[in-house]
């Protein structure tokens, strides 16, 4: 999970970062609440989206036939794929940093438009912006390669010349596109004047603190249908999945490579299941089994995060000359403790005047678990000193954030990524129903608090999602195998190691590249890992899978910045 947000400040499922980061691809924290997860849908189905989306497989758009969507007199979606993109400059106005950086490393912008409802073709459009950095090496050139950073609502504009630059001497043979998929990023956008950048929160000790979650997660679903009613039924991952078609199209292209991670497999896979015959190279990284996708994804994940917690409390306990937690994992597990303790008696303050920000049992587990998807020393040191902080704050003393964990506060507990938020969690919400009695949630809540104090009353909280119509269409199944490339790491605490397993079953002619002995969230071209990276740019210059599965392993030389 960070949609183009800064690593601190999105949740997971994680995204890749933006050109010109210090990291060649940083990705988010969320899963949604990716970068923390992963994960509102619409009215009842209706027929005609049911006959939009199949035939004669069910997952294959009725008005799509051929490489170029059909021939349709100009009234049905073969007229966008067939559509002139305008490519020019990426900067949109003086204050557009990676407009410039994209400008610099010579790639090109231009926005695609497309139905807002594909069922009605003729109706509403929208657009989807894109990037495109051509390949170089046009005598050996392979295609196009689409790129997608998971969120869901991450950007990917921005990171064509990061991509570029991890897969070596095979980028010059793409075209390599970055898209903000629908109302995200530099695309049409949808903005529910949220008062958080996330929904995701602890339900707190009590009862009392599990009904504010029911009153405030249903006001965030209603200020979304008060405000987008009639686009949130179509802010849905097939849709997206319908968008990259038609920028296939547009492009020219019989066929599209693609590079996902975390949600961005999980859309990989809806794309090569609607689109079968459609697709060249596919790497999955960090990947989610569709049946596990939906906005209570997270429930999966709580042992991971629980172990990664555990390790980085024995990481900060060989430091303890600096954090002072203590000298065994037990003890700073124990601060740590003593911090959910104290924010459940009354709020922690943090910072001063109008930078202070009020803390209470609902936002502490989540704070923490935004900064676990990753297990490089940088981050964990971040995590130290957030920890720090909190710990003094807990004790009564005043404290100052550092920009980075004040960044993150303001995402949480102000209206500033009110955007992000609200379209995260209408992808979320439009992918699948979630439960709608609060008081089935409350009795997981309850189950959970044994097993998992700290986590459980988290994952398990009610959602927006919980508030939201039903999606008009059922969630995508696998029926169609597909030989790609799946790349995940034994201790992810967003996507499981297990869930991908389970994708990696389902579609037998894929290959699996497992990272063992790390905690993270990402791995191709964003970890150092010269094992994984050269596995993954050899299937992209040859197309062809490992013979078998292959496994690599966290050394100490991985990059740790």
């Amino acid at each position: 999970m960070r949609y183009g947000q800064s690593r601190a400040t999105r949740i997971p499922v994680g995204n890749r970062p933006r050109a010109g980061t210090s990291r060649t691809a940083r990705r988010a924290t969320v899963l949604v609440a990716a970068s923390a997860l992963l994960a509102v849908a619409v009215p009842a189905a209706n027929a005609s989206v049911a006959a939009s989306a199949a035939a004669p497989d069910r997952d294959r758009p009725a008005h799509t036939t051929g490489h170029d969507a059909g021939t349709d007199n100009g009234k049905g979606v073969g007229r966008y794929h067939r559509q002139h993109l305008a490519w020019g400059s990426c900067v949109t106005g003086p204050d557009d940093t990676a407009g410039r950086e994209l400008d610099e490393a010579g790639a090109q912008c231009a926005d695609v438009t497309v139905p807002l409802d594909y069922a009605d073709p003729g109706g509403r459009t929208i657009t989807v912006a894109m990037s495109r950095l051509k390949a170089t090496d046009t005598r050996h050139r392979i295609g196009a390669i689409l790129l997608n950073n998971g969120g869901p609502g991450g950007t990917a504009v921005e990171s064509p010349p990061a991509v570029r630059e991890v897969m070596k001497d095979v980028g010059a043979r793409y075209d390599i596109i970055g898209f903000d998929p629908r109302f995200v990023g530099r695309s049409t956008p949808l903005d529910c004047g949220w008062p958080t950048g996330m929904f995701l929160r602890a339900a707190g000790p009590d009862r009392a603190g599990f009904d504010r979650q029911v009153a405030f997660q249903k006001d965030l679903a209603d200020k979304c249908r008060a405000t987008n009613a009639s686009v949130l039924p179509h802010v849905t991952t097939r849709n997206t999945a319908r968008d990259m078609d038609v920028i296939r199209g547009a492009l020219g292209e019989r066929k599209i490579s693609y590079l996902g991670y975390s949600y961005g497999t999980y859309l990989g896979t809806v794309y090569s299941q609607m689109f079968p015959g459609r697709y060249d190279r596919m790497v999955l990284d960090g990947a989610i089994a569709p049946e596990d996708y939906g906005p209570r994804l997270l429930r999966e994940a709580v042992r991971e995060n629980e172990q990664a917690l555990a390790d980085w409390a024995a990481w900060a306990a060989a430091r303890d000359d600096t954090y002072h937690f203590g000298r065994t994992r037990d003890q700073v597990l124990a601060a740590v403790d003593r911090v959910v303790e104290a924010a459940a008696r009354q709020p922690l303050t943090v910072g001063t005047g109008s930078d202070a920000f009020r803390l209470d049992a609902s936002h502490i587990p989540l704070l923490l678990f935004m900064m676990l998807s990753d297990d490089t020393d940088a981050t964990r040191a971040e995590l130290g000193e957030v920890v720090s902080m909190l710990s003094e704050a807990a004790q009564g003393n005043s404290t100052q954030p550092s920009a980075g964990f004040a960044e993150m506060l303001r995402y949480v507990l102000t209206g500033e990524g009110s955007q992000g938020g609200s379209v995260q969690t209408a992808i979320l919400c439009g992918g699948k129903a979630a439960p709608r009695d609060p008081e089935s949630y409350w009795r997981d809540i309850e189950r959970s608090r044994a097993a998992h104090p700290l986590f459980g009353p988290m994952t398990e909280n009610i959602m927006p999602c919980a508030f939201w119509d039903r999606p008009r269409e059922e969630p995508t199944q696998v029926r169609h195998d597909v030989p790609a490339l799946i790349v995940a790491a034994t201790g992810d605490p967003r996507t499981t190691y297990r869930s991908s397993l389970k994708l990696h079953r389902e579609l037998p002619s894929s290959k699996l590249i497992t990272l063992t002995g790390a905690n993270r969230h990402g791995i191709y071209g964003d970890y150092g890992n010269a094992c994984v990276d050269d596995q993954v740019n050899r299937y992209l210059a040859t197309g062809e899978v490992p013979a078998k599965d292959r496994t690599c392993a966290k050394r100490t030389t991985d990059r740790q910045d």
